[in-house]
């Protein structure tokens, strides 16, 4: 006798505003996965990179990578929120919360905050709120996203349309930083850059110069290490049958490699306390070779703080197409072809003594 026990996941429909979800299987994170992350994309930021230099700053040891922790707890999120999604959208509102340290084990929970049907009536937007704990239920990080997701019933009726105001970008109020972390020591030398806060000006922008390509098993070794089930990802067999007739990159994966590419140009923004928005401007597959550029929107002094500050930055990734001529924009508004990904973020870097 057969019996179903699977589990097809949420449809549109099954969203109510208010629902909260509780994500299965809390990760336990090691040295082996902050490893592998830098096996995958080669990030050569000091504090994930040294314990030695990681405590010369006031932490206890070298923490996970930041967007490692976020790829974690977005993976977590996936099988409840977005199995059956198409394309994730954005993302708003997201500070990271104390270091996350080999051993720490990281859940993630997520509140329903938004619905809007699509005018097809085949797919609708969910705007969720999610939050990471560690295993002492202190929070990691707290994030928005939205994300298309299919109906299975096309007849089901739509639900009054709710979009949350999102701020466009975190407060300096809003951000928190470990306690015990402390610049006023901090090594250029070792980090691999003579550039302090103090040397950038808001409007400049930076050509990053590398490029790497995405290659087919690593964006999918990756997206496993995140336990990211989404099928787009994943299953060529139904890929096949698709709008792009292939697995879709995961966009975190496109994420890590700009942020990466960054440290040629950025290498003293050792540490992300925010991302204020995002926009996958356009998938990428594997072959694409992508390449990276950065704005300074905005420097942000940190009360009471002489050893460090904040600033604000733009990060664009295009595919096949270097970023000399900083690609953004055509003259109608839209994306250039080749733009990937938009995202606004801020980070931690050291002051000159």
């Amino acid at each position: 006798m057969a019996t179903t026990k699977t589990n097809p996941s949420n449809f549109f429909e099954d969203f109510s505003i208010g629902q909260t979800i509780q994500h299965a299987t809390p990760r336990s994170v090691s040295e082996g996965d902050q490893a592998l992350y830098t096996a995958l994309y080669g990030s050569r930021f000091a504090l994930q990179s040294s314990n030695h230099f990681a405590a010369a700053l006031g932490l206890e040891r070298s923490p996970l990578d930041d967007l490692l922790l976020f790829h974690v707890v977005f993976g977590k999120t996936v099988p409840d929120v977005s199995l059956n999604a198409i394309a994730n959208l954005g993302y708003a509102s997201c500070v990271f919360g104390v270091p996350v340290y080999p051993g720490d084990t990281l859940s993630s929970r997520s509140e329903v905050i938004g619905l809007k049907q699509n005018s097809n009536g085949k797919t609708g937007t969910v705007y969720v709120r999610s939050i990471g704990r560690n295993q002492r239920g202190e929070m990691v990080l707290d994030y928005v996203r939205w994300v298309m997701v299919r109906k299975g019933d096309l007849a089901a009726p739509a639900p009054d349309p709710v979009v949350p105001d999102l701020p466009d970008r975190v407060l300096v109020e809003a951000l928190q930083l470990p306690s015990s972390l402390d610049f006023s020591g901090f090594d250029g030398d070792l980090s691999g850059s003579p550039h302090f806060w103090d040397d950038y000006e808001v409007g400049e922008r930076i050509d990053h110069v590398d490029a790497m390509t995405i290659e087919e098993a690593e964006h999918q070794m990756a997206t496993r290490l995140y336990q990211n089930t989404a099928k787009v990802h994943f299953n060529l067999h139904s890929a096949r049958e698709g709008r792009f007739g292939r697995r879709i990159v995961y966009g975190g994966h496109v994420i890590s490699m700009t942020r990466a590419l960054s440290f040629n140009g950025l290498g003293n923004a050792v540490k992300l306390v925010a991302i204020n928005g995002g926009t996958h401007a356009a998938p990428s597959f594997a072959g694409d070779t992508i390449y990276a550029w950065s704005e300074v929107l905005e420097k942000m002094a940190l009360p009471g703080r002489r050893d460090l500050a904040v600033l604000r930055l733009r990060s664009v990734a295009a595919k096949d197409q270097a970023c000399v001529d900083f690609p953004l924009r055509r003259e109608d508004g839209r994306y250039d072809p080749a733009v990937v990904l938009d995202l606004d973020y801020s980070v931690l870097l050291p002051r000159r003594p």
